[in-house]
């Protein structure tokens, strides 16, 4: 597996930003803002194969294309509640004949907040004798545990922990559901939410919002406009962002279950939607749309629509998608801010933000 030495750490970011000021040298960018991340530590969730070897378990992982998997002991990158988490679910695996057979995937979530969660997945039906001896482990580690195989889900307590984030000085709390999407590195998505505040401070009007997840930047956000609706494909996402946005007091948001390319149908009055039964489109004032797209980034239409917003916040996982879209999106708009986030030291993955404010 890649060695992990934090000495590194800035010259493997400096790598990324030369190899993104390179692609995107015709798009005339302005300074780059950069936000590092925490070199060692700073991924809250992890996910191990289980290796069973001579009667014992062992965490181990697979490079890309290799099927020999490599047996590690500790995971520098990972939270110091998931190392330290990780050895003593090891010693309960192995003690329990019932606990270690036909697991094959261990799964960690983790957050600032000191709340923990892991999963434990299995090749076997999960019966009242693995409920006994996953209770005993629960108490033992004294973290939430669930069993998964096939078609089976058992929550022996609940299935999410409460993240504490604080953004410009003001906190926020989020529900994070097991198996839901949740920014991995903590503190570089606090970074991010800081600066997409920022950006959109002087924007007002109403925000539209597409792909917003479990309101990770909706709660953040709501406060610089006067209403925001939000789209999002996913129904875990959806109960977990209306969840969040009335733990943190946020009221000026509508949530709809769409997807950006049925969003954009909408607008343009190409269908009706019964999801859209009750809320009047005519009656906001976007001004603004904040995307925080997949990797690969937005297909032609939902370019066609961000073009119409007098500005636009992305947020990009793929510099190669962002790249494509923006070349679009500047026949229209002019790039005022560019920021990078090292959301994944280590890896070639860098995540962005773009102010775009029509010209």
């Amino acid at each position: 597996m890649q060695q992990i030495n934090p000495d590194n750490y800035q010259q493997q970011l400096d790598e990324k930003l030369s190899n993104l000021t390179s692609d995107f040298a015709g798009l005339s960018l302005p300074n780059i803002a950069v936000y590092p991340s925490e070199p060692l530590n700073f991924r809250m969730r992890a996910e191990f194969r289980i290796w069973h070897d001579n009667g014992q378990a062992h965490y181990a992982m697979n490079k890309p294309g290799e099927n020999r998997p490599y047996i590690i002991k500790d995971f520098p990158i990972g939270s110091k509640q998931i190392n330290q988490l990780m050895p003593g679910l090891l010693v309960e695996i192995n003690k329990s004949e019932v606990l270690s057979r036909r697991l094959f995937t261990a799964e960690f979530l983790t957050t600032q907040s000191g709340e923990a969660l892991i999963t434990l997945i299995y090749h076997k039906v999960l019966n009242e004798e693995w409920q006994d001896a996953a209770l005993q482990l629960q108490e033992i580690l004294g973290v939430a545990i669930i069993g998964r195989s096939r078609k089976q889900k058992t929550v022996l307590d609940r299935d999410f922990v409460i993240e504490k984030l604080q953004v410009s000085g003001k906190n926020y709390q989020y529900q994070q559901v097991e198996t839901g999407f949740t920014q991995p590195n903590a503190g570089v998505n606090q970074k991010m939410l800081s600066w997409a505040l920022d950006q959109s401070a002087t924007c007002s009007g109403d925000l539209l919002e597409l792909y917003c997840g479990n309101g990770n930047f909706t709660c953040v956000l709501a406060q610089n406009f006067d209403k925001v609706l939000a789209t999002e494909i996913s129904k875990l996402s959806v109960r977990s962002a209306e969840y969040n946005l009335a733990a943190n007091n946020v009221d000026n948001v509508t949530i709809v279950r769409m997807s950006s390319e049925e969003f954009t149908e909408a607008l343009n009055g190409v269908r009706p939607f019964r999801r859209l039964k009750g809320i009047d489109l005519g009656s906001y004032k976007f001004t603004t749309i904040f995307v925080d797209p997949p990797r690969a980034g937005l297909d032609d239409e939902t370019v066609a629509l961000v073009k119409r917003f007098d500005n636009i916040i992305y947020i990009s996982c793929n510099p190669s998608t962002l790249k494509t879209n923006l070349e679009s999106i500047i026949e229209t708009h002019t790039i005022e801010r560019f920021a990078v986030f090292d959301q994944f030291p280590y890896t070639h993955h860098l995540e962005s933000g773009v102010l775009l404010k029509k010209k």
